[in-house]
């Protein structure tokens, strides 16, 4: 199975399973503090990370985010770490664990839309239809048997909203260091939303709530993110968006064993709805022959098919590493992604 594969189902699993936690904790923390602390939680639990691999010496196999990159940070900081778990968790208070749990399965199909739309990334028949399933089975669970749709289920949908443009952008950063741009996310939207919470008049909650909900924010957010980052880099975004679509099932599962909440036929249907959704994205296969033009870039690599090129004095020779490096031009076929070095134009 493909690494970036892997990286985007495990990211799925956490960021599905805090959800129905952070349910959980939603009646000892207003929610606009509880989308503080998940982030501060996630960011401080990265920034040990990132400080342990400091102290213990270990050699630095990704690149560090540039000048360049921080007006790209700054976007997806603000679409997806305060904005988007605001509404989640305005949306939380108002909707069952695991009903809100598969309608996250919108961010998947926000971000094909948006990369397909805005970003020109190939999507093909099958990821197409795949995202027409999962949004027929949100639309069915949201539909409260009338012209209008549930509050709860609209905040949700505008957190995934948020979350697809956040994924979107952060495409532009997959290059760079994964742990340092959770991180830094995590520091700072989390700070951002507890000072407002502050601000609003959200009593601090106690100690242990706050320690389970950095907790959570820590797996669900910070290494989520950070192995979400590094599908990205494998994938692109669509496919990521894709494969991320299995989150809403582990919430939904968990808000079931949990909660306690019931397993109503519009749940079951919902979810065979997202299920076909999703085998028809991890079914998907594409292959022909394309060009590979002129470029230069820094990110961690091995000198595998497409890194065949010569080092310069006090570049380090052991894989993987990081480095500056330039592609030449190169024609060929084989099973490919949308990734950092297949970012070209399909024929009709």
């Amino acid at each position: 199975m493909n690494t970036g594969i892997v990286f985007a189902l495990v990211s799925a699993g956490l960021f599905g399973a805090s959800t129905p936690l952070a349910k959980l904790l939603l009646g000892a923390i207003d929610p606009w503090m509880m989308a503080g602390l998940l982030y501060l939680g996630a960011g401080a639990g990265l920034a040990a990370v990132h400080l342990s691999r400091a102290a213990l010496r270990l050699p630095a196999v990704e690149a560090p985010l540039r000048r360049t990159d921080v007006p790209w940070l700054a976007l997806v900081i603000l679409a997806g770490g305060v904005l988007g778990p605001l509404l989640l968790m305005f949306g939380l208070a108002r909707t069952d664990g695991a009903s809100a749990s598969l309608l996250l399965n919108l961010e998947g199909v926000a971000t094909m839309a948006i990369a397909w739309i805005a970003f020109r990334e190939n999507v093909d028949r099958r990821l197409l239809l795949g995202a027409l399933a999962i949004l027929a089975g949100a639309a069915l669970l949201s539909w409260q048997g009338r012209a209008t749709l549930d509050l709860g289920a609209m905040l949700i949908a505008g957190a995934c909203l948020c979350w697809g443009i956040d994924n979107n952008l952060t495409r532009k950063l997959s290059s760079a260091d994964p742990v340092q741009i959770a991180m830094l996310k995590g520091l700072i939207a989390g700070t951002i939303n507890l000072v407002i919470a502050l601000g609003h008049g959200a009593a601090l909650p106690s100690a242990g709530a706050v320690a389970a909900a950095a907790v959570v924010g820590f797996f669900g957010y910070g290494v989520s993110l950070a192995l979400f980052v590094l599908a990205l880099r494998h994938l692109g975004t669509a496919r990521t968006g894709a494969y991320f679509s299995l989150a809403p099932f582990v919430g939904a599962l968990l808000a079931i064993a949990l909660l306690g909440e019931a397993l109503t036929p519009q749940l079951v249907i919902a979810g065979l709805f997202m299920a076909l959704g999703l085998w028809l994205h991890l079914s998907e296969q594409h292959e022909h022959e394309h060009a590979h033009e002129a470029l230069e870039h820094e990110h961690r690599h091995r000198h595998d098919a497409h890194h065949q090129h010569a080092h310069e004095a006090g570049i380090p020779a052991g894989e993987p590493h990081t480095h500056r490096h330039r592609h030449t031009p190169m024609v060929h076929r084989h099973p490919h992604y949308p990734d950092i070095h297949h970012r070209h134009g399909h024929g009709a």
